[in-house]
């Protein structure tokens, strides 16, 4: 041996240990402003439609039930049609433009909600901030999934979640002290932020390559991952598994590489929204309305959204380390028990004494407390509430986000993250406008025994279909559908030694 050789052998640096974050996080925190906007005009309709219904309220802007019940679902009509344009313009003009896009609508919609002088301003207003909403739900979690790599991807992938709820939050905290029209104009704020700082941002290295730009995704990856990280693996992973596939047709679509993860990132999403996650966030105030709890509905909605940020938070820490499945098995059996209490609890309430007119329904009553009685104490609605909220957001919150974008194929990646947000917020809009006419015609505990079913189908679902991805990146996780059961990548000698 000569004098250079070291006498113990050290072992190799791997590329994980020379990769600084700083730039990819930067990149991150651009793209999820636009999930901040989709979390708060998800939730607008809450604060609002109170003021809207007051006696006090402009006569030309007044809503009635019907009006109102538009008002809280549009949004999600609207959600669905920004996921069919997603569809499309993923593969189109790309992940990053696709999201800058989203906040063209965004803009204009909420500067018709804040100049309203007429009922049809509001509603197209409504509608147009969730085209924005459906944009960036299908985008952003595909984005983030193709810039990171797979130490951070769990985290990362939980901040669209954390993000729309910090925008609830928000949105929440505002309407307790600023005018509901003013609540409009400051939406507008997030949107513009992220198209400035998206311009400075990288397009997916995955997507480069796909274009055959292997200049820009590998000037792209340095920027994401630094200088001193070696690009040529990571770069060379990426080339095999676009390599390894062409267009999907009609027949490929019947293979279990392609079908399989469709199928359960569609039933993924719907499940997700049966669960009353949708319902119960926009007509949160009305619900504690009639809960009959010692607070004000609009602090019981502030605390609901507090604690909805910090399970969050929680699960972004325990994504990579509990793993996907058992936060999901977490969060359906906390579903179901809040949901389950909450059925039991509004079962007491008396039905009203025969039918209401329509425009003065019980369950609508968004201007006053409800008199009617509980047998259970009053902070039990608002508990077992803060403990849906918590279960939905520590697995099937943002989970149902993070595998989207995991296990759906690169190919058909754009227009399959499109369908299952189209899915996913039609669903959405039926549930939500079906809401209110269960809760006029049997009361609440009707509603919620169907969200305790869904809560114990997302537990068979995650037992039966779902895979564990944590700590598997995107190829492996495709390898796992192509071959049935194994996430291993078997390459040939002169492919490894290309390598």
């Amino acid at each position: 041996m000569g004098e250079e050789t070291p006498l113990l052998n050290t072992r190799p640096t791997s590329p994980e240990s020379k990769i600084n974050n700083s730039k990819l996080f930067l990149a991150v925190f651009s793209a999820v402003l636009g999930n901040f906007n989709f979390g708060y005009s998800l939730v607008y309709s809450s604060p609002v439609l109170p003021k809207l219904q007051s006696p006090d309220a402009d006569p030309r802007l007044r809503m009635d039930t019907e009006q109102a019940a538009w008002f809280g679902s549009i949004y999600t009509l609207g959600a669905a049609a920004g996921g069919l344009g997603a569809m499309l313009l993923n593969d189109m003009i790309g992940r990053k433009l696709s999201i800058m896009t989203s906040a063209v609508p965004s803009t204009i919609g909420y500067m018709l909600m804040g100049g309203a002088v007429d009922l049809w301003m509001l509603h197209v207003g409504r509608f147009l901030t969730g085209v924005a909403g459906g944009m960036t739900a299908a985008s952003i979690p595909v984005y983030i999934s193709e810039i990171s790599h797979k130490g951070v991807r769990g985290a990362l992938g939980s901040c669209p979640q954390i993000t729309a709820v910090f925008g609830a939050l928000a949105l929440y905290a505002l309407g307790l002290v600023v005018p509901w029209r003013w609540l409009a104009v400051a939406g507008e704020l997030p949107a513009v932020l992220m198209v400035v700082l998206l311009a400075f941002m990288p397009c997916s290295p995955r997507r480069l390559i796909s274009l055959g730009r292997e200049q820009q995704a590998e000037k792209a990856l340095r920027w994401l991952r630094g200088k001193h990280y070696d690009t040529q693996i990571e770069l060379s992973a990426i080339q095999h598994s676009i390599n390894t596939r062409g267009k999907v047709t009609w027949s490929q679509l019947a293979t279990p590489l392609y079908y399989r993860p469709i199928i359960i990132s569609v039933v993924m999403r719907f499940l997700q929204q049966m669960t009353g996650i949708t319902p119960i966030l926009v007509y949160l105030e009305p619900i504690f309305s009639k809960s009959k709890v010692s607070l004000e509905p609009r602090y019981d909605a502030a605390i609901v959204g507090a604690v909805r940020l910090f399970s969050v938070a929680i699960a972004a820490f325990l994504m990579d380390r509990a793993g996907r499945k058992a936060l999901l098995y977490t969060s359906s059996m906390l579903m179901f028990l809040s949901t389950l209490t909450l059925t039991m609890i509004y079962h007491t309430t008396a039905c009203p004494p025969g039918p209401a007119p329509p425009n003065l329904t019980v369950s609508l009553d968004y201007s006053s407390h409800s008199t009617t009685g509980y047998t259970a104490p009053s902070i039990i609605p608002l508990i077992s509430t803060m403990v849906f909220i918590f279960g939905y957001a520590m697995g099937w919150g943002p989970i149902t986000w993070l595998l989207m974008s995991e296990v759906l194929p690169l190919v058909a990646r754009g227009v399959a993250s499109g369908l299952c947000v189209t899915v996913s917020w039609l669903t959405a809009f039926m549930l939500t406008h079906a809401f209110t006419h269960l809760v006029d015609r049997y009361g609440l505990y009707v509603p919620y025994l169907c969200f305790t079913v869904v809560c114990v189908l997302c537990l068979l679902f995650n037992a039966v279909c779902i895979p564990e991805t944590r700590g598997r990146s995107l190829e492996e996780i495709e390898n796992y559908f192509r071959t049935g059961r194994t996430f291993t990548i078997n390459r040939s000698p002169s492919t490894v030694q290309s390598s």
